[in-house]
Formats: structure tokens, C-alpha cells, sequence
């Protein structure tokens, strides 16, 4: 695909959110939200991903439908849990890609629990200081063909599908050392950047669900500050926070542990642009927004 489709979509275990690029610097110009019953999706690595494939193709079908413009084509932006996302180093890395995927899907063979060689696979290589850093993202084919197969039944092109995390890591300028902390009712996710590279990425099971308290959080989190500032040798200097209603609790715990600047993630959205009809939290549209970034 020549550019980047105008057009987001991100599937999660209770919404699906569209959202429409206003112009090719990716400024949302309108977002709406489709609720999805209980059970409709069960993100993970293993198939089904889509337990009411029905219920999901309407929601799909709606949101875009709202927001939609003459192009079919859609960045599909898709659970943690649904894609891993690994960060590899390598000596030496052949330069095309052709030659390049067969060592990244051999590294990857021994850290997945699924076949490797039938696997989709995404990547970005970076080359610094003798060393080629790649961040690969990987899930079954079984489970991507689910989702891009609602999208064609409903008649979008799914161009591009990417995980929530890193379209949300688009909005984060991430020069200093930056944390994200990205929490949904099932999963949490931790990513660490730093003069705009990802330096570490983490999804844990989320076990407390939407009520996850800040406590949790925090010994979710910490873990990953250690080790980052033990590995980099620096310190985080700011946390950002998305997917979390109590941030007035959140927040200034975070800031006690790691005297970093905790600030909630929320695009620049107005209620204007909004055409669900609903209160939609401007956090839920991180997804979205970041995946129509470029």
C-alpha cells in the first residue's frame, strides 16, 4: 500500500472505535464508538479470537460506516494480547527483507508458543553503534485472518493491522526516557522509549479487570522501572497513562515510586468530532488516533 490509509479501527473486548484522518499528516477529523457484547471477542494467541463473528462484523460495519470517506482502505488496530511484540539484537542483519525474515522468524522460534514459520510477521530495524536493533511484531496468521476477514465482510480493505500498544506509542514523542502505561480489561502493557527507540515493551495478564487499583498498578509497573534504569542507566522522566479512570490515585503514586512526570494520555479530540452519540473517554481513542499518525 503506497500511503496510509485515512481510516483506524481498533477492536476491543467491549468497542470497536473508527476514526477518520482529516488529511495526510493524520489529524483526526471525526471518531465514533460501536459497543461489543460481553464474549464477542476473546483476544489471545490461539484461535477463536471472534466468538460472534456476527455481533462484531455489525460493529465494524457501523463505526466505519459513520466516519467512512471514499477509500476502503483501514489501518485495523488489534488487542496486546492478540499480537506479540519482541524486541531483538543482532550483530549483523541482511539489508534486504527477503533475506532478513527468515533469521528474525528463526530468534523469534524459541520466545512464541506457536509455529513461527506460519506466523505474520511485521518489523522495523534500526541500525546504531555496530548493533541492529529490530522490534518485531508476530501473531499466529490464524488469528489475524479472523479479524481481517470481518473487515472484508463488511467490504474494507484491512491494509495495515497493528497492535494498540504501538499505535499508541505513536503519540508519545519518547526523546527523554518515557514510559508508557497502557491497561485494558485485559491486559496491561508496559513500554519503556528513549530518544524516540523503543527500549522495552511488556504485556502482562490483567487479572482485577477494569477495577485494577492503583496499588496493583504500581507493582505491575515497578518491575519494569528497575529494570530499565539498571539495563539503560538512566531514569524515567515521564509516565504516561492510558486506559485508567482513577487517575487522581494513579498518578501521584507512580510520581512517589519513580519521581517521573505522570500525565494521562488523551488525544487533542473535541466532543464535536465525535459522532457516536456517546460519552466517548478521549483515552479509549489513543488507538486510533496513533494508527492515523504518519
Amino acid at each position: 500500500m503506497k500511503t496510509r490509509p485515512r481510516l483506524a479501527c481498533e477492536v476491543t473486548v467491549g468497542s470497536v472505535i473508527g476514526a477518520r484522518a482529516a488529511d495526510k499528516a493524520g489529524r483526526v477529523d471525526v471518531f465514533t464508538s460501536r459497543r461489543l457484547r460481553q464474549g464477542t471477542i476473546a483476544p489471545g494467541l490461539s484461535t477463536p479470537n471472534v466468538h460472534d463473528g456476527e455481533a462484531l462484523r455489525t460493529a465494524i460495519s457501523g463505526a466505519l460506516e459513520a466516519v467512512t470517506s471514499t477509500s476502503r482502505d483501514v489501518v485495523v488496530v488489534l488487542p496486546d494480547s492478540s499480537i506479540r511484540v519482541l524486541l531483538l539484537d543482532f550483530e549483523t542483519l541482511p539489508a534486504k527483507s527477503a533475506e532478513a525474515e527468515p533469521v528474525i522468524r528463526f530468534r523469534l522460534k524459541k520466545s512464541l508458543p506457536f509455529d513461527v514459520e506460519h506466523a505474520a510477521i511485521s518489523y522495523d530495524v534500526r541500525r546504531s553503534s555496530g548493533v541492529v536493533h529490530v522490534v518485531a511484531a508476530v501473531s499466529p496468521r490464524s488469528v489475524i485472518n479472523e479479524y481481517e476477514a470481518a473487515f472484508r465482510d463488511v467490504g474494507y480493505n484491512p491494509g495495515v493491522v497493528v497492535s494498540s500498544s504501538l499505535a499508541t506509542l505513536r503519540l508519545i514523542e519518547g526523546q527523554v526516557p518515557t514510559l508508557l502505561l497502557k491497561v485494558d480489561p485485559v491486559n496491561i502493557t508496559i513500554a519503556a522509549a528513549e530518544n524516540q527507540e523503543l527500549r522495552l515493551i511488556r504485556t502482562l495478564e490483567n487479572p482485577h479487570g477494569a477495577q485494577v487499583s492503583a496499588s496493583e498498578l504500581a507493582e505491575a509497573v515497578l518491575p519494569s522501572v528497575v529494570f530499565f534504569e539498571d539495563t539503560f542507566g538512566t531514569r524515567i522522566e515521564k509516565i504516561f497513562v492510558s486506559g485508567v479512570g482513577a487517575m487522581n490515585e494513579v498518578g501521584p503514586l507512580l510520581h512517589q515510586h519513580t519521581g517521573a512526570q505522570v500525565l494521562e494520555l488523551e488525544p487533542d479530540l473535541s466532543s464535536d468530532q465525535n459522532l457516536s452519540g456517546d460519552n466517548v473517554d478521549a483515552g479509549t481513542t489513543a488507538g486510533v488516533v496513533g494508527a492515523l499518525l504518519g
